[in-house]
């Protein structure tokens, strides 16, 4: 199945159902009454969050929706029936923003999230609403309301602790494919990875946290070069970044640390809080190198770097597990860290 991650559709939310104007036509009842009934409500539009789906697909085909409109009121006093609501089922992850001004919606985060975005009309009344002492026999009804309608934006994000970041053929399918259960494709051209990969990675008996693999970023990536930065939305509700870094490119006229701070510039045209978010850097194929700690050292120096640097080759693994043990311990001890954060609010 292809990957979709945005779409624009237009919803529309049910019109409410006509009042009318009748009277009542009984035996024995030559002065029956008004007798019209309300119209029904329109239909509203729901969206829900479901862990079922992991893509926006079905909305990129299907651009226009709309809920069921109320029925008329009809005699003897009978309202229309409501109009049927329309629930659109979404990932869980997505994000519902207007499509001409920006604003935010709904950011359905969690499986069974709900959100009203489109309220169907009210029904109109029956003419049984205008009877008084002094008009009897009302033939004024009114028409039901209009229901909502809105274009809206739909972005996927994917719900991930950990994002892998580099460049093509760094390495990024290697690991993920290494540290859990996950099999994006690998092959030694880039740009293998054409749409974001998850993978659940297992520490301890109940440990474990989800690592999110996208598409490689390259120079110009925010001018539209390579695939463009479009995927780097996925890394937004991530915990910390893995800035993979091919220590050996095959290539020797490559430079590791000039494509290293290409990324990072990448990265801080896109987003400054994604930019600002804890970044691990990741010195990966250390098998295919001599000398690994003087050639570390000497990346780091280059680089300018002063955060954590981890050493290792995902394809045989080595230095993998290490790692992530240290992700584990960093995830949990953050989370205790904004537990503590609400409770003192």
């Amino acid at each position: 199945m292809k990957f979709i991650d945005e779409a624009t559709i237009k919803i529309y939310a049910g019109d409410g159902g006509n009042g009318i104007a009748t009277f009542r036509r009984e035996k024995y009842e030559p002065m029956g009454g008004p007798s019209g009934g309300d119209g029904g409500r329109g239909g509203s539009v729901f969206f829900e969050a479901d862990q079922n789906l992991n893509t926006l697909v079905d909305y990129r085909y299907t651009r226009t929706l709309k809920a069921q409109r109320g029925e008329n009121g009809r005699s003897a006093e009978c309202y229309g029936a409501k109009g049927e609501d329309l629930i659109l089922r979404v990932p869980v992850g997505t994000v519902i923003s207007d499509k001409a001004t920006g604003d935010s919606y709904a950011d359905l985060s969690h499986h069974g999230d709900r959100a009203l975005l489109a309220k169907g009309g009210k029904g109109g009344l029956g003419n049984i609403h205008f009877k008084s002492s002094i008009n009897r026999a009302p033939r004024q009804c009114t028409k039901g309301e209009p229901g909502e309608e809105f274009e809206l934006y739909l972005e996927l994000k994917v719900l991930a602790d950990v994002g892998l970041l580099g460049m093509p053929n760094a390495g990024k399918s290697t690991f993920i494919r290494s540290v859990s259960a996950a099999k994006p494709k690998v092959a030694d051209y880039p740009f293998t990875t054409l749409h974001p990969n998850l993978g659940v990675v297992r520490v301890g008996e109940n440990q474990s946290f989800v690592i999110a693999d996208i598409p490689g970023l390259i120079e110009g990536a925010s001018e539209g070069a390579g695939l463009g930065h479009q995927f780097l939305r996925h890394l937004a509700r991530t915990t910390i970044l893995l800035h993979l870094v091919d220590i050996a490119p095959f290539d020797p006229s490559v430079n590791p640390v000039d494509e290293a701070r290409a990324i990072v510039n990448e990265l801080k045209k896109y987003d400054e809080l994604l930019y600002q978010k804890p970044r691990w850097l990741i010195l990966n194929k250390i098998d295919m190198v001599e000398d690994v700690a003087d050639k570390v050292k000497a990346f780091v120096k280059s680089f300018g770097w002063s955060g954590p640097v981890y050493s290792i080759s995902a394809i045989k693994g080595v230095g993998c597990k290490e790692l992530t043990y240290d992700i584990m311990t960093f995830i949990e001890e953050n989370k205790k860290i904004q537990n503590e954060i609400v409770i003192s609010e």
